[in-house]
């Protein structure tokens, strides 16, 4: 009875009374019957769904709002509950001004000013029917409203103890109607008779004025879109129950029970109404008693207007104590900051939200028109609908592991219909104010989405999002990606070679690098660090350098995860990230980290063996490299950059370098370059044939780019190159030096040559060759790209036999004075296809 009779309450209000009858007359018995069946659907529909989520586990305050926030998110829950909201604050204007017309119809000396006089259409002779000035209404429905509010700002537990002293009444009059009707002697203008049952069978749509009496040069014309609007909220209400919530002592069992029973009985009430005022009496009296109701009442019609009086005022009380119950609700969710203000105490009333629903009620007032404040109410109420409905639906769709509801009697089938009959209704009543209330949970919804706070309450969209996530995984399989569905999915590794400042967990420009290898900014990437020391130790450790590293991914405006693994080195560590990050075709593809430049300056002699183990690991692991040099000179987005994005184009790498160009001159900081590549010829072969073969092939890459052959004989050691070639000598010094001491190492020790615990074979010619061509290589890039944006380049694999520190000095030898270089090595899979 805790829903029962409160649902009962809300759904038989002012419209039944003063309204029903004046429909039966405007569409006639059959249509009405469909008006009732079409409008007890859609609530019948959405009490079905309503009950689904309500016993799907316990509700806190905030009724509807709580349901739909938590099943659709905060920002549907924060959109739809503001609109329930307005709804709510109408329907009170609506009430307050069916009980003030009553009051007049009753009392008609208590009228200010002059009554209006209307001649009826259609009869034979003109009678006078009078109604209540618009101005009698607003002015009485003002002091009505302020009274209310003073009731309200009683607190809830007063209502909650006059609130069955309301229904009685209610009940009564009822008897007294139905009494009255059957009763009632056919040969008076009221009483029961088959011939106007036969009358009244077929509608009679005609224009009426504001008050709805007939008039032929009146400014409204009804049809039963129109009554659909006018009917509606005789339905609503079943959200009394759940606005309950919070004092029932078992929600998963009242909430469907006692909306049900009440949904049904008014139904059911409405249907047999049809019936009875179709045939008590005839059409013209059905179009001009608008309290006919009264006038077949039993005794006295008197008890009629007693209880319209009594219902509505119950019902605007129930309205304006709801209303601002909700908007707290939503407030102290501190999802919009904006409605702050309207925050409440656990135990405390909330009287600032009171003063505004008072504020929203009175303007409505003042409007005076029934018939055009109760549409107004419908909408919103049906947008509320519709999102209860869709919340069930996507939550019985979707079918997760949490989703079991004790109300077996529902389906995901039953919730749609639900939804769209909710649409229909609206466009039916008005499609230009559906609009106008769609719009308006929209812009809502996206100020929710840009000014709200996140807030995971675990709703269905997020399991969408995950079941979709899973499938699409499973759909992608793990076969290799056609050229075409390639997208960069970049492993940022965050452990820098040295150390950042306190609370820094990642180079800041490594995001806007990781930005610039993603086109429109759209892809995902992964920014691991590693933690040295045992897993069951640096646990905690590691949950708050994820949060950390989280943070500052979300302050980079980088769409990426943040991970990070606690292994004995940084070298185990990466070489399980790279065999297990990912899943599917959904692991990392490119491994994105930062040239260690530091490692000689400070003497961080690990660095080498590290740097080495990690690009022989990407290489085991058939994963793209690229490593950046010149990383604090990086541009962010802001920064323009002009000149040329240089290409030396040495091995194969399946258009990995040619992407990464591409992919930056989406970026607004390089939009303004020019991509140049750079072809490395060997001697004597024919270069035009080699620069029209590789511009047919940008052609038909749909790349735009100037082709550049270079021969590595054309290279002369210049004044402006003198710093690399000094560089060159001092690689040679060192190399020789640590030559020469694994030399004496391994006499002493009676071993082979050993290199960071490992046997080498070094071939001093070789070695000799690689510091040559590394420098002629760095050369060429500091003739013909000084004025370059960025450069890149390819990355020469660490040679098998060959110590980590050597290969450190090609690499140095190769980045001396170039200040902004990309060293990229594709992975010898296509990225690029020539086919559409």
């Amino acid at each position: 009875m805790g829903v029962f009779m409160p649902c009962l309450q809300n759904i038989l209000g002012i419209i039944y009374y003063i309204r029903f009858s004046w429909i039966v007359g405007m569409a006639g018995i059959g249509e009405s019957l469909l008006l009732v069946v079409f409008c007890g659907s859609c609530t019948f529909l959405t009490t079905v769904s309503l009950s689904a989520i309500a016993s799907n586990g316990a509700m806190k305050g905030g009724g509807p709002y709580y349901l739909i926030g938590r099943a659709l998110g905060p920002e549907v829950g924060v959109s739809i509950g503001l609109c329930f909201f307005l709804g709510n604050a109408i329907a009170g204007a609506m009430y307050v001004l069916g009980a003030v017309e009553t009051f007049l119809n009753a009392v008609p000396s208590a009228g200010i000013f002059r009554e209006t006089i209307t001649r009826v259409n259609g009869t034979d002779i003109a009678e006078p029917i009078t109604s209540p000035s618009l101005h009698d209404l607003q002015i009485y429905g003002i002091v009505v409203s302020i009274l209310l509010c003073f009731v309200v700002f009683g607190g809830v537990k007063m209502i909650n103890r006059v609130a069955p002293a309301f229904l009685v009444p209610v009940l009564f009059s009822l008897l007294c109607i139905f009494v009255g009707i059957f009763s009632a002697r056919h040969d008076r203008p009221a009483g029961l008779s088959l011939e106007s049952f036969k009358n009244n069978w077929g509608s009679s749509y005609q224009m009426t004025n504001n008050a709805g009496i007939p008039d032929p040069n009146g400014k409204i014309y009804w049809d039963f879109n129109a009554l659909v609007g006018l009917f509606f909220p005789a339905v609503t209400g079943i959200m009394a129950g759940s606005n309950r919530s919070a004092s029932l002592k078992d929600t998963q069992r009242s909430i469907p029970v006692g909306t049900l029973a009440a949904t049904l009985t008014t139904t059911g009430l409405y249907l047999v109404s049809v019936l009875l005022f179709g045939a008590v009496s005839t059409r013209d009296k059905l179009l001009t008693d608008r309290l006919l109701s009264a006038t077949v009442a039993w005794p006295l019609p008197a008890i009629v207007y007693v209880g319209i009086i009594l219902s509505t005022l119950g019902a605007a009380l129930q309205s304006l104590t709801g209303a601002p119950r909700l908007l707290a609700a939503i407030a102290n969710d501190d999802i919009l900051p904006v409605l702050n203000y309207f925050k409440v105490a656990d135990g405390h009333e909330p009287h600032v939200a009171t003063l505004f629903t008072a504020f929203i009620c009175i303007g409505c007032v003042v409007i005076g028109n029934l018939d055009l404040v109760s549409p107004t109410s419908t909408m919103f109420y049906l947008v509320c609908y519709a999102g209860v409905n869709l919340s069930s639906f996507l939550l019985d769709l979707l079918d997760a592991p949490s989703w079991r509801p004790r109300w077996k009697f529902h389906h995901w089938g039953l919730s749609l219909v639900g939804a769209l009959l909710c649409i229909v209704i609206m466009f039916l009543i008005s499609w230009a104010f559906t609009i106008v209330s769609l719009a308006l949970a929209s812009l809502i919804y996206y100020y929710v989405s840009i000014k709200g706070k996140a807030g995971d309450w675990g709703d269905g969209f997020k399991s969408a999002y995950f079941q979709l996530a899973l499938r699409s995984l499973r759909s992608l399989g793990a076969n290799q990606v056609h050229p075409k569905n390639w997208y960069p999915i970049p492993l940022v590794f965050c452990r820098p070679w040295g150390k950042l400042p306190e609370n820094v967990p990642c180079h800041p420009k490594l995001a806007d690098f990781a930005n610039c290898m993603k086109k429109k900014g759209r892809g995902m990437s992964i920014f691991v660090s590693i933690i040295d020391g045992d897993y069951h130790e640096r646990a905690e450790d590691a949950k708050a350098a994820c949060e950390q590293l989280s943070t500052y991914i979300e302050y980079k405006q980088c769409e990426g995860v943040a991970e990070i693994v606690v292994a004995p080195s940084m070298s185990e560590g990466f070489r399980g990230i790279v065999q297990t990050m990912g899943l599917g075709n959904l692991k990392p593809n490119i491994i994105v980290m930062r040239y260690p430049e530091i490692w000689r300056r400070e003497n961080l002699t690990d660095i080498p063996a590290t740097f080495v183990g990690i690009i022989n690991d990407c290489i085991v692991a058939n994963k793209a490299v690229v490593i950046v040099k010149g990383l604090d000179e990086w541009p962010n987005e802001y920064q323009r950059q002009y000149g040329t994005i240089d290409l030396y184009w040495i091995v194969r790498d399946g258009g990995l370098m040619l992407l990464l160009s591409q992919l930056l001159l989406t970026k607004d900081s390089f939009e303004g370059c020019k991509i140049q590549v750079f072809c490395i010829a060997e001697e004597d072969s024919d270069a035009e044939g080699l620069k029209a073969d590789v511009k047919k092939f940008l052609y038909d890459l749909r790349m735009q780019a100037e082709v550049i052959v270079i021969s590595m004989k054309s290279w002369e050691a210049q004044g402006e190159q003198q710093e690399s070639v000094e560089a060159f000598s001092a690689a040679q010094q060192r190399v020789a030096s640590y030559l020469e001491e694994m030399k004496e190492q391994a006499r002493r020790d009676g071993t082979p040559l050993l290199a960071d615990g490992k046997p080498v074979f070094v071939e001093e010619q070789q070695v000799e060759k690689f510091l040559y061509t590394t420098l002629k290589l760095n050369l060429m890039i500091q003739k013909y790209s000084r004025m370059a944006a960025v450069v890149l380049v390819s990355l020469p694999p660490p040679p098998s036999n060959h110590p980590a520190s050597f290969y450190m000095e090609y690499m140095d030898l190769l980045v001396e004075n170039v200040p902004r270089l990309l060293i990229v090595r594709g992975y010898h899979k296509d990225v690029v296809t020539l086919f559409t």
